[in-house]
């Protein structure tokens, strides 16, 4: 039965499977989004108002012919997309939603799960630097660029609510605007974590204004332009799950993820923000409907940012994460823990 639990926990859900769907889901809903704010319809044919879209772009590319060019290293240029896969698959196994063991929750899988969402990058790196295209070359070493700039904002972003709750374990932390009780100045760096976590996650997944790394009209792909087929496809499943985790992860951080509180806590104890936030008494199922939403969430206001901004210039972010956002998260950072240690929460 275990090994049962445990085949459908990776496979089918919160597994590859789940993850694969969702993500194409909440792609769609970006695109409708975005496509709305500009004043369009966005994907309208392929299912119910374009929603099997994204599925069908997926599948267009498994069916087209896969190239690698001749001077390329072979195995290198062919592993990276399923490296960048699979560490955002093994990422997505982390999220605390059911079946929580030893292995899929501990002390410290935040941190595991910030790695793993960083990994992708590097193997875009290699892909670009592997492809020996000058448009790969560029758009490879914009990609290490950015992730200078931005990767310890978010790092420092999502430690604060860590914190605050005392613990580096998803799943405590989630729980803890339900169980713990927060002074104001930690509610106030709870806000500036959460915006700094925001934009940084829009800038790991690189989307407007961050997309630097692939701007169409200066490097074509940018590490991606000699990519085509099976290997493209994969690495565009790889940015949908990117996206969905990462949005899941901030979910869980700041939103209180699965709300999945004891049962057994009244009103008085939950409070107005926990009743909104985690739906009291709310079962395994509930826990996952307020995940999933929580999750969509996040990227409708990641479809915002994308849909208000242009496209900045690479020296441009790397001056914006280290002018604003590595102080602004340092500083909230630096205030939850002299709050803690004067004992006020």
């Amino acid at each position: 039965m275990n090994a049962l639990k445990v085949a459908v926990y990776v496979l089918i859900f919160p597994g590859f499977a789940f993850l694969s769907f969702f993500s194409t889901f909440l792609e769609w809903v970006d695109r409708k989004v975005y496509a709305r704010m500009q004043n369009r319809r966005g994907p309208l044919y392929t299912g119910w108002s374009g929603s099997l879209q994204p599925i069908a772009d997926i599948v267009k590319l498994l069916s087209k012919e896969d190239i690698v060019p001749a001077y390329a290293d072979r195995f290198a240029f062919s592993i990276m997309p399923i490296v960048s896969l699979a560490a955002v698959v093994t990422a997505g196994l982390y999220l605390p939603v059911w079946h929580l063991t030893a292995f899929s929750s501990f002390e410290g899988d935040l941190i595991v799960v910030a790695y793993l969402l960083a990994l992708p990058s590097f193997a875009l790196f290699l892909a670009g630097w592997f492809s020996v295209s000058p448009f790969s070359l560029i758009g490879g070493t914009r990609v290490l660029t950015q992730l200078f700039a931005y990767e310890v904002p978010f790092f420092l972003a999502l430690l604060t609510p860590a914190a605050i709750a005392g613990s580096w374990q998803i799943a405590t932390v989630a729980v803890f605007p339900f169980t713990g009780r927060a002074s104001w100045f930690a509610i106030l760096a709870y806000a500036v974590s959460f915006v700094v976590a925001l934009l940084t996650l829009q800038a790991k997944l690189e989307r407007v204004p961050f997309d630097i790394p692939e701007a169409e009209t200066e490097v074509v792909g940018g590490p991606l332009t000699e990519y085509s087929g099976k290997k493209l496809a994969i690495f565009r499943l790889q940015k949908d799950i990117s996206m969905l985790v990462g949005a899941a992860l901030v979910a869980c951080v700041f939103l209180g993820g699965f709300g999945a509180f004891p049962r057994g806590m009244d009103h008085s104890q939950v409070g107005l923000a926990g009743l909104i936030l985690g739906g009291y008494g709310g079962g395994p199922l509930l826990g996952v409907v307020n995940l999933l939403w929580k999750t969509t969430l996040i990227v409708l206001l990641l479809s915002v940012v994308r849909a208000a901004f242009a496209r900045i210039r690479i020296d441009q972010i790397v001056n914006f994460s280290w002018r604003y956002l590595a102080p602004a998260s340092l500083v909230a950072f630096l205030v939850v823990l002299l709050v803690k240690a004067k004992g006020a929460m």
